[in-house]
């Protein structure tokens, strides 16, 4: 059976950092993957043409099966009530129904991600979301090392996905993230 994967990221870059490698993987055994991005920078951005065209041809190397962009204020998803974020975010899992879903870390110092986090993980309740099999957090470099030392706060790995021969390519698709 085919796996229907859903990634989640707060901004375009973090399904790179995050689980790029994996979704490389997925992919090349069948499963679909889709990528749901939350944010994105003002159109009168000096470089949102550039993101914009970024993130086509991001999704294009994947080969995305489907990719929703919620189009949140950067830097400010803590000004939309969570209510907000979990119907926008839910709307996107009752499209695509995913079997997994990869979340950002739930401690990372980035508020946006924690955010992001506390409304798509509202979203994978198994009464509402029985199709929903497994859910990953993902460690965001830049992000998640950031969050405080504590025992609660600590992103302490249990699943490892060897990506050996990912890895090459995953780092080809970082480099054409020049925006962020």
């Amino acid at each position: 059976m085919k796996n229907k994967i859903l990634v989640i990221s707060v901004h375009p870059d973090d399904e790179t950092l995050g689980c790029g490698g994996t979704l490389l993987k997925n992919k090349a055994k069948g499963n679909e993957i889709h990528w749901l991005i939350c944010t994105t920078i003002d159109k009168n951005h000096d470089y949102f043409e550039i993101r914009e065209k970024e993130i086509k041809q991001v999704s294009k190397i994947y080969g995305f099966d489907s990719v929703h962009n919620l189009r949140l204020k950067t830097m400010q998803v803590d000004e939309y009530s969570i209510s907000e974020l979990i119907e926008k975010i839910s709307n996107v899992i009752n499209d695509v129904k995913p079997d997994i879903i990869y979340l950002p870390f739930k401690s990372d110092i980035h508020s946006d991600h924690r955010k992001i986090f506390e409304a798509s993980y509202s979203c994978t309740k198994s009464f509402r979301y029985s199709f929903i099999e497994k859910i990953y957090m993902m460690e965001v470099l830049s992000e998640t090392e950031f969050a405080p030392s504590t025992k609660e706060d600590s992103f302490i790995p249990n699943v490892f996905v060897d990506i050996s021969d990912y890895i090459e390519k995953k780092t080809e698709i970082m480099k054409i993230f020049q925006s962020e």
